[in-house]
């Protein structure tokens, strides 16, 4: 006889409770009222509680989705119909940029299983496995790779994920810590890149100034992408680990690399394999998708039509870029195996589907994600945040940075978008210190910092989900095992601006650092003495 599965009391519990403001929401509000209002973060709020709650992320984004198009529509039942599908679904996946990372993400899925079954990545890991011999070093090659693949994050968290993987697994490392490091090192290196997509929307955003030198002289103060590439290294290094990931990576010892029952991509790369396949196979691939991406995002910014390359940078459309690049790159590739005839042409063809298929779910995510944040947008989310930033500038001139370092984590952790948050309130900063460059450069910083903080958190951030897809970690995994370390760089980098609001120096760099070693050698020492306690286990 089976078991009964029984129901989760904080689940159920957490279902009355949205039921319950549901219905207050109902009686007492009305569209005009609900609209720039703090009724506009209801809900991701929402949505990413039940995700944590539920761990089951598809309804709980849907159920986000419903909640924003009930309280724009006023509860009325072909306006909320209408607002989720028309307004919502059918508007945001009309949109060009955003088709065009599903394009490239749909891609580099392809070229993911093209590279598995001409047997490239399983010649890599083999010669990986000769060469790094310590869970450490595969962990500490997983940073160098990321750190190095700086063009966009999109394409860190995809590509990093593909080549590092069979090493990390053959170093018995956790798809969980994979997926960490790879989302660490994808918006937060990134961010404080020059050369980047990233860097080209920041300046974007800056009107009536010199986008790139403020971006330039923000790095020294972005806290939490310096601290977060920091903090890796020390946690590899001193084998830190702590929370939910503590628990992965003793299951990874003993050759769980998945730890939950759900493993959807335990069994991904099971196809037949070319026994002809050497390291080659892969490094043709990847080399050809940097370069060529690297090409097209400055074909998308003018270079080719007369415009410097850091320009070009500047104005690129990066969805446009990748997509060119990834396009390319793939033409390459199908040519390389055939002419090497590694792969007949039969199993080229086969790979497409079965690559499309492998970026299903983060697909269905990243479409459920984009709406959600349209539901926030037509509530009128940004003027509701924006009134809150010009409220705090007009005093605690010495904490603004502080302040703004937090809004930009609530409003990003709420909306899972980085280039939102900037577009948000980056305008808002440069506008509030016309005559005071040095603190409208910290404060540019901590918007950065505070937005790419609350993106690495959100499990609705297209770049978390992302980084499960290259990864192949199931979702909430990742979501789960990362939040504790990213809200531990994030309670150092908050302390961190207060002293830069005060100092108003690069110097408090220094503080900020010193601070992170001696949180994480504290946790470190905690933890061992509770394991050894016996208070907690791994």
């Amino acid at each position: 006889m089976k078991k009964k599965k029984k129901t989760s009391l904080p689940a159920v519990v957490a279902i009355f409770v949205y039921l319950a403001i549901l219905v207050i929401a109902a009686v007492t509000t009305s569209p005009e009222t609900v609209v720039n209002s703090g009724w506009a973060l209801f809900p991701p709020v929402v949505a990413i509680a039940l995700s944590l709650i539920t761990k089951e992320v598809y309804s709980s984004l849907f159920i986000g989705i419903l909640t924003g198009a009930l309280l724009y529509s006023g509860f009325h039942f072909t306006g909320t119909l209408n607002h989720i599908f028309s307004d919502g679904m059918i508007t945001v996946l009309s949109d060009s940029s955003n088709v065009g990372i599903l394009i490239f993400l749909i891609i580099l899925g392809m070229m993911v299983q093209l590279m598995n079954r001409a047997g490239g990545s399983a010649a890599f890991g083999e010669w990986a496995s000769r060469h790094i011999k310590t869970r450490a070093g595969a962990q500490l090659a997983t940073i160098a790779l990321g750190i190095l693949i700086f063009i966009d994050d999109y394409f860190n968290c995809l590509t990093v994920g593909s080549v590092m993987r069979p090493v990390t697994d053959e170093n018995h490392v956790s798809r969980a810590k994979l997926a960490y490091l790879i989302d660490a090192t994808a918006a937060p290196v990134c961010i404080i890149a020059p050369i980047s997509s990233w860097a080209a929307a920041v300046t974007g955003f800056v009107k009536g100034e010199n986008g790139m030198v403020l971006f330039l002289s923000a790095i020294p103060f972005n806290y939490y992408a310096l601290l977060t590439i920091a903090m890796m290294f020390l946690l590899v290094v001193n084998n830190i680990d702590y929370g939910p990931m503590a628990i992965h990576e003793d299951h990874a010892l003993h050759g769980d690399l998945f730890t939950t029952p759900e493993r959807p991509y335990a069994n991904a790369n099971d196809d037949k394999i070319s026994a002809n396949g050497k390291i080659i196979d892969m490094l043709v691939p990847i080399i050809s998708l940097i370069v060529c991406c690297v090409i097209g995002m400055i074909y998308s910014g003018g270079f080719f039509s007369g415009t410097g390359f850091i320009e070009a940078f500047a104005n690129s459309t990066a969805s446009v870029g990748l997509v060119l690049g990834s396009a390319v790159a793939l033409v390459i590739t199908l040519i390389f195996y055939l002419v090497r005839r590694v792969l007949p042409f039969k199993d080229c063809m086969d790979c497409l589907p079965e690559g499309f298929k492998q970026m299903v779910p983060a697909i269905l995510i990243l479409t459920f994600a984009w709406t959600l944040k349209s539901m926030t947008d037509s509530l009128g989310a940004a003027d509701f945040v924006a009134g809150i930033v010009r409220h705090s500038a007009q005093g605690f001139q010495s904490f603004l940075p502080f302040i703004i370092f937090l809004i930009a984590v609530g409003l990003s952790f709420a909306t899972g978008t980085s280039w939102g948050t900037f577009g948000i309130l980056i305008p808002i900063v440069v506008d509030c210190f016309p005559n005071d460059h040095r603190m409208m450069i910290i404060a540019m910083s901590a918007c950065m910092a505070g937005a790419v903080c609350g993106d690495h958190c959100s499990p609705i951030s297209d770049t978390t989900i992302m980084s499960s897809a290259g990864a192949q970690c199931l979702h909430l995994n990742h979501v789960s095992t990362q939040l504790p370390y990213a809200l531990t760089c994030a309670a150092v980098s908050a302390v961190t601006y207060i002293v830069a609001g005060i100092t108003r120096s690069w110097l408090s760099l220094f503080f900020g650092l010193a601070l992170l070693v001696f949180v994480l050698f504290t946790i470190r020492r905690t933890t061992r003495r509770n394991r050894a306690a016996g208070t907690i286990s791994r």
